[in-house]
Formats: C-alpha cells, structure tokens, sequence
C-alpha cells in the first residue's frame, strides 16, 4: 500500500495540492478518517505484495509463504473475491515482465523520494520494472469507484518521478511507462511519455506550485479533486465557488434540447455533492450536540424486528401453528456458495453462473464502458415474419 498518506505533500493527493495548493496546510491537522474500504485495499495491497515477492524478489520458500498468506487472510476485511482480484492483477504484471526480451530489473512496493520537486515528497511504486531505456511503473488501485486515467496522472507521474532520480546511474532511461492496474473495474489504462518530459513538468509545473503549498499559498480553488479533501464539509470556497446565479443557463430555449440537457447535468451536478456533505456534517454536528441552527437530529424510519427470533417462532411452534408454515427453503446467495465451495466452485457450479446486464447509468463520454442504447436498427424496426397477417 502506497506509504506516502502521511506526507503533507503527498503523491496520492497530488490532483488536490496541485490544483488547490493552500488546501494541503489547511487540512494538515485534520484527523484521517479510517475506512472499511480504505482496510480492504491495503489488504489486498499486502496480498499482492506477497506474491509478487514471492514471484521475483525474496522467494520466502513454500512453508514461509503459505504462512504468511494465511496469516493475511485471518484479516476481517478478507473476501473469496480479493483472491480473484489479486491474480488478474499479479497476471497483469507477468505480462508487463514477459514483455521484456531480457530479464528486467524489478522492484516491488519500492519507496521513492521526490524531493527535488517536493519538499520532502516520498511515495511507494507497487510495481517497478526497469529494462533497456524503458522505466515502467505499475499502480495497484483495488477500488471499485471511478476508473482513473492513466495520462497525465499527477500520483504516478511522481511515482515516477521519484524512480527515476533513484536510477539517475541508469543515464539510459528515456520513457517511462505509466500504469494504473484496476481489475475489479477491468480498467488497465496505460500512458507512455519521455523522461525528460517528465522532469520538465515536475521543474515547471510540480516544484513552483509545491512551494506555494508547503508555505500556505496559492489560491483555494474547487473541483472534482475536493471529493477527498478532508476540509471539503467546512470549505467556504467549495460551498462558493459554483454559484448558480453566475453560471448563465440559455433561456432563450422553450424546451431542454439534448445539448442544454448535458450541459445543466454539468454544471449541477457538482451542487448535489456539496449539498450531500455539508448535510452529512451538519447531521454529525446535530449529533455532537452542537447547535445548526434550524435544524435537528431525528429518527429515520426503521421497520419492526425481533429481539429473539428463535424463541419468537419456538413460541409459535409451541401454540400450534405449523413449522413448515413459518419457515420458507431458500438457496444461499452466489456468494456464500463460492465462499462454501471453495476453489471447487468454479468446476461444478460455474457453468451455471452468468452476469446481466447492469442497470443503465448515466456516465460521461470518458468513461471506459461501452455505450448502449434502446435504440432499434431500421432492419429489425421493418422485420416481418414469414406469414403475414394480412
């Protein structure tokens, strides 16, 4: 797991600091907030670390490595699924190797040091394959969220950064090769640029603004990087700088054309999520005891339970009424069979599962999934069968 979280300038909030660069200082003492889904990526970070040490790096030996693999997954975060995950993500990173003619240089969970653009900016590579005049640096997110994109990606890019001033013997290296690896997305984008345009962007572009950062400067601005900024309940500029009094929407249209409708979705969407925080904090500080004035903590709806279920249909047995009328037969759900079956249950009941079609959702054109539509083709619009009715 990338070991730069605690770092004031750190690589995984690099799209935050950059953009908004006083924002690092203000949130500097704010409490991180623990996550069950924040344990679960480091576990399975820590899976993958162990296989591919295994693999190319400190070959633990058989009984030393099931060991450790075991002692892993005694973790309450560890599910059936994290096995599946890891392997098409270790895969992805044998083929990555196998690439290579000869045998490349690899380093996993590498720390790096960026400091010649960040003061004392310190990150950690997953993956590191190193062969001729190519630097390739693999980025393991476990997340099951939004795809990232791999260009221009500010996180690896000081990854990278980093990697190659540790390899500054290695006078060679002219691309470096980025990778961010997704596989509970199947997302796997990659991005190609030069070494020296690399460390042209950290001089020009990197250093300046995280000198303004690491002082307190710069100027606060919003977008879509406050979704894990730690200030983002309390920002004024977040809560202010998308005013919809000044965004002018086209009036001059009787009804919403298609070109207006995307256009408001954008410029909209951005209020649902301010307006969702700043409930979500004023719901916590309600709760604290703090006063929000006009407004208070109250119960949601809940629905009826029992305290003792077993007793409660024991009760009813025993007045009675039919047992098998108050128990119903059903299956376990797919998952819990695969956890029941084990590595068996792809033979016997795999050719029996099968995955629909999600539910549509509206996504933008950037996103990595395949456009669908309802839409019907002339030639099935205008289809007859053999015998016509008429």
């Amino acid at each position: 797991m990338p070991a730069d979280t605690h770092a004031l300038l750190s690589a995984s909030g690099a799209e935050r600091w950059l953009n908004c660069p006083p924002s690092a200082q203000l949130t500097r003492y704010m409490p991180d907030t623990a996550s069950e889904y924040a344990e679960e990526g480091r576990l399975a970070h820590e899976i993958a670390e162990l296989h591919l040490r295994e693999k190319y790096t400190d070959q633990l030996g058989p009984k030393k490595f099931v060991n450790a693999l075991k002692k892993l997954k005694n973790n309450p975060s560890y599910n059936l699924e994290m096995d599946r995950y890891v392997a098409e993500y270790v895969d992805y990173v044998d083929r990555a190797v196998l690439a290579h003619k000869a045998k490349p240089l690899i380093a996993i969970e590498k720390r790096v040091s960026f400091t010649d653009y960040v003061p004392d900016g310190f990150g950690t590579c997953d993956a590191v394959i190193l062969s001729g005049d190519t630097l390739h640096i693999i980025d393991l997110k476990y997340g099951k969220g939004v795809a990232v994109s791999a260009e221009k990606n500010p996180q690896i890019m000081l990854y990278a950064l980093g990697a190659l001033s540790d390899l500054d013997a290695f006078e060679a290296v002219e691309w470096v090769k980025l990778s961010i690896a997704q596989p509970r997305l199947d997302a796997w984008p990659e991005w190609e640029t030069s070494a020296k345009e690399l460390r042209a962007w950290g001089g020009s572009v990197v250093k300046p603004v995280a000198d303004l950062a690491i002082a307190g400067y710069g100027e606060y601005k919003a977008g879509s990087w406050c979704k894990f900024c730690k200030a983002k309940f309390r920002c004024v500029t977040r809560s202010n700088t998308l005013a919809l009094e000044g965004i002018p929407l086209n009036k001059e249209l009787g009804l919403i054309d298609n070109a207006e409708l995307a256009r408001r979705i954008v410029i909209i969407a951005p209020y649902v999520e301010i307006l969702n925080d700043l409930k979500e904090h004023a719901l916590a500080e309600c709760l604290a005891g703090r006063n929000v004035p006009g407004y208070k903590a109250v119960e949601g709806r809940s629905n009826r339970t029992f305290t003792d279920i077993a007793a409660a249909f024991n009760a009813a047995i025993q007045a009675g009424y039919d047992e098998n009328e108050l128990y119903k037969r059903e299956p376990v759900t797919l998952t819990a069979a695969e956890k029941l079956l084990g590595k068996a249950f792809r033979d016997i009941m795999g050719p029996f599962v099968t995955k629909p079609p999600g539910k549509p959702t509206l996504a933008l054109d950037s996103d990595a999934r395949p456009a669908i539509t309802n839409a019907v083709s002339a030639a099935e619009a205008f289809s007859f069968n053999d015998e016509l009715p008429f």
